[in-house]
């Protein structure tokens, strides 16, 4: 997952949106985009196995 986030802002860098806006803002957002994924990741995975 981690790469996931890694290779969408490397893709963003060079095409996207975030080719239009500073470097740090970027990083910012990538940075509170891979916390929420990990959290969810997280949850997730509590979730599936108290389940059981």
């Amino acid at each position: 997952m981690l790469f996931l986030v890694a290779a969408f802002l490397l893709l963003g860098l060079l095409v996207g949106t975030a080719a239009h806006i500073p470097v740090p803002a970027t990083f910012a957002a990538a940075a509170v985009i891979g916390t929420w994924l990990l959290i969810f990741a997280v949850r997730e995975r509590r979730h599936h196995s108290h389940g059981r």
